[in-house]
């Protein structure tokens, strides 16, 4: 029995698409520069059909790919020819709301937004909050140990799950964590967190639940230019004040965020910061004054608070609609992720925009400034191979430089395919191969999302001769599983 005939014993003929055309929309995550078309996809209802499914990938040696609601940016859930595409999205139910311990149970599928709206009626709410967090997956948010625009007083993904119930690659079930802040042996949930799909397919997370605060507000400082808004975000955080939220935009980003849902932005600055403080109503408007008092200090030409909840979402709505504007701008864009040390801030903008000005592509950038979390934006249209192969070159130089000022190369979208050559000047041999070690203690036959995160040793030797060109993905190791 050849194995599609296999998967077809077991699973309904809606949750096994072979035919091509059923096949195309899950050829590429969002990413799309990248195309590939899988061997086949499953759409499983149940954990136990999930099991089978991976059962008999172990028996036929058939590489699996999971994957959620296919938003991420780094290629993590780029299908591979050879492979079985495990989509989770029907796995979409919040099984447990605990109020009284601030949890709640949900399968991969649920949407990262749906944890919240369900939390709400007890005043509670999870706290990582993407940009695409309408549509994510909370199960892709785990892979990737996704952040947002609050990360920085509440922390990644891993900062926030409890419990992670997956299948291994042979189709073992293993829990880890489970309801309570800490648990005994090896912190093997905080590998999970960020692993890919690499070392198992996820079905259960326990995520922690906060009390929405009493009050909340956004300042909006304007700079004549990038260089003061970069200081003054270091000087906020020299001054001991720990915002919910600290995101910087450039002009760029500025304008067609603001030409696309009117947020309220001044069109006229060089980069604005949006700088949220939470908490009780007293300390919530002393801090206000006190982070008031750093940008004008920093030469903010000018401030403004929010007035109240309607304005305070507005100005946020502007920050999280700022992907899709380029579309303003541009057919496709090539959205970068690497993480700096917060006073190269200046350094690395400046020459992002000379880049911008040499290679003929407009680059927006809105970012996590609070830690250094930058997201480039390049603008380019995919229908033209050159301009394609020139904003691959802009994101790996940004990349470059990200570890040349003593920073890394993702702090949210994960490595996936994009990011391969740059992890080969990231990591050492011997880290790298500790990597592998890891990845074969969990996946010992290699079929859970081969290719991916972890280059090979053979790839970082011959760094530069290969490399991803014109949607093909040429590079042997990625075909090995």
């Amino acid at each position: 029995m050849h194995f599609e005939a296999a998967l077809a014993e077991f699973l309904p003929a809606d949750a096994l698409l072979i035919e091509t055309a059923a096949k195309r929309p899950y050829e590429c995550d969002g990413l799309s520069a990248y195309r590939e078309i899988p061997r086949v996809v499953c759409l499983p209802r149940t954990r136990d059909e999930v099991q089978k499914i991976i059962q008999t990938c172990a028996a036929y040696l058939v590489p699996i790919v999971p994957r959620g609601a296919g938003t991420g940016l780094s290629g993590g859930a780029l299908p591979l020819a050879h492979g079985c595409l495990l989509s989770l999205a029907r796995f979409n139910r919040i099984l447990e709301i605990d109020p009284d311990n601030r949890l709640a149970v949900v399968e991969p599928g649920v949407r990262n937004l749906a944890i919240s709206e369900a939390a709400a009626p007890h005043g509670l709410y999870y706290a990582p909050d993407p940009s695409s967090q309408i549509a994510c997956s909370i199960g892709g948010n785990v892979a990737e140990n996704s952040g947002g625009v609050h990360c920085l007083k509440y922390g990644l993904t891993v900062h926030n799950v409890l419990g992670v119930k997956l299948f291994l690659s042979d189709g073992q079930w293993l829990e880890l964590g489970g309801r309570t802040l800490e648990s005994p042996g090896l912190d093997l949930l905080a590998v999970i967190n960020g692993s890919e799909g690499l070392l198992g397919v996820i079905m259960e997370i326990t995520v922690k639940l906060l009390p929405k605060p009493e009050s909340a507000k956004v300042l909006l400082a304007a700079f004549t230019n990038i260089e003061a808004a970069g200081a003054a975000v270091a000087g906020i955080i020299e001054a001991g004040i720990t915002p919910a939220g600290l995101e910087m935009m450039d002009r760029l980003a500025i304008k067609v965020a603001e030409d696309f849902c009117h947020a309220g932005y001044p069109t006229d600055a060089a980069a604005i910061l949006l700088c949220e403080l939470d908490g009780g109503v007293d300390e919530v408007a002393a801090e206000i004054a006190r982070a008031t008092a750093v940008l004008q200090r920093f030469g903010a030409s000018e401030i403004r608070c929010s007035r109240d909840e309607a304005e305070r979402l507005r100005f946020w709505a502007g920050r999280k609609a700022a992907f899709p504007a380029i579309g303003r701008i541009a057919p496709d864009y090539y959205c970068m992720d690497g993480t700096i040390p917060r006073r190269e801030l200046a350094r690395v903008l400046s020459q992002i925009e000379a880049w911008s000005a040499e290679y003929g592509l407009l680059i927006a950038n809105v970012f996590h400034a609070g830690d250094g979390n930058l997201h480039p934006l390049i603008a380019y249209d995919a229908n033209d191979d050159q301009q394609l192969a020139t904003a691959e070159l802009i994101g790996a130089k940004i990349l470059e430089l990200c570890i040349e000022v003593g920073g890394t190369v993702t702090g949210e979208h994960g490595v996936g395919v994009e990011k391969l050559n740059q992890m080969c000047l990231q990591f050492g041999s011997a880290e790298l191969a500790q990597f592998h070690r890891l990845k074969a203690a969990f996946d010992p036959l290699n079929l859970l999302n081969p290719g991916r995160a972890v280059p090979t040793l053979h790839r970082c030797a011959e760094f530069g001769a290969m490399h991803v060109r014109g949607g093909q993905l040429p590079h042997p190791e990625l075909e090995r599983f």
